[in-house]
């Protein structure tokens, strides 16, 4: 059968084969695209900053913590003022352009009203050997975690994770692993999922989920959510998306963005008053047993 011409001489053939042509171009653009993108991700996800050329200030330990892959730090800063130890502990994890040096001063707060604070480093950041990844991370928090437990000087009665931005995902994580009594997010997403959907890139393409939502769903302690109400990372919505997810939570939302956010000590200080010291907790046990 004879091709019928179409236009200026065109085929019906020629048109069938530039389409053809056309459509495997997009594909092979669309996978090179995903390929791209699920090697890339972590240097995306994980822009580790440099280290600033400086030393530790002198009330700074450093804490190493021995891992498979080499040593992880943690920066422990005591209390300055309060009770005598054991002291309750705030176990921060950072966001995922900044290292736990850059947060040293701003904890300064709490400290003077009794609380101790472990500043988390991830696996390739600072002085931490390594590489991050969700699976880095988690490791190391756990790693964390089980340092401030056994060491005498931490009530850990009283042991509250706190993650700013991708590090909700790893405090979310902690506190419903262990059952923890509190829980503090600040700018924090509900999962990686949402965020790469921007880029379009599809869920199964994400190689670190970090789903906050999911592991805070079913979580018992208490919930302080903090979000900007003009943070254009990650939207407000998925602060709420949280705090809606934990009976009781508390959500503020504060007069910023994403990391242009004021310490919020007043809330949170006033949202930690509800954690009683181990001596008080032993002693409201003992009344409980009186007959």
């Amino acid at each position: 059968m004879a091709c019928v011409p179409v236009g200026d001489g065109l085929t019906g053939l020629d048109v069938s084969r530039t389409l053809l042509t056309a459509s495997l171009v997009v594909v092979v653009l669309v996978a090179a695209y995903l390929g791209a993108a699920y090697l890339l991700q972590r240097r995306l996800l994980f822009p580790a900053p440099v280290l600033p050329p400086h030393s530790l200030r002198a009330d700074v330990e450093a804490v190493r913590l021995a891992m498979p892959f080499g040593p992880v730090e943690a920066l422990f800063l005591a209390p300055t003022d309060g009770p005598p130890a054991p002291w309750p502990l705030i176990l921060f994890a950072h966001g995922n352009g900044e290292i736990a040096d850059d947060w040293v001063e701003a904890f300064d707060a709490p400290r003077g009203s009794g609380w101790a604070v472990l500043l988390l480093e991830y696996p390739g950041y600072a002085r931490s050997a390594g590489a991050p990844s969700e699976g880095s991370i988690r490791a190391a928090a756990e790693a964390a975690y089980e340092w401030a437990r056994r060491d005498p000087r931490i009530d850990a009665g009283r042991l509250v994770p706190y993650g700013r931005s991708l590090g909700g995902g790893v405090a979310a994580r902690l506190a419903a692993d262990h059952g923890l009594p509190a829980l503090i997010l600040e700018s924090a997403f509900t999962s990686v999922r949402p965020l790469a959907a921007r880029f379009f890139l599809p869920g199964r393409f994400v190689r670190d989920h970090f789903d906050t939502l999911q592991a805070v769903q079913g979580y018992g302690g208490l919930m302080l959510v903090l979000h900007g109400r003009d943070d254009t990372i990650v939207p407000i919505t998925q602060g709420r998306a949280l705090a809606a997810a934990v009976p009781g939570a508390v959500f503020r939302e504060l007069p910023c963005g994403h990391n242009d956010c004021p310490r919020s000590w007043r809330i949170i200080e006033e949202f930690l008053r509800g954690l009683r010291p181990e001596r008080e907790r032993d002693s409201a046990t003992r009344d409980e047993r009186r007959p």
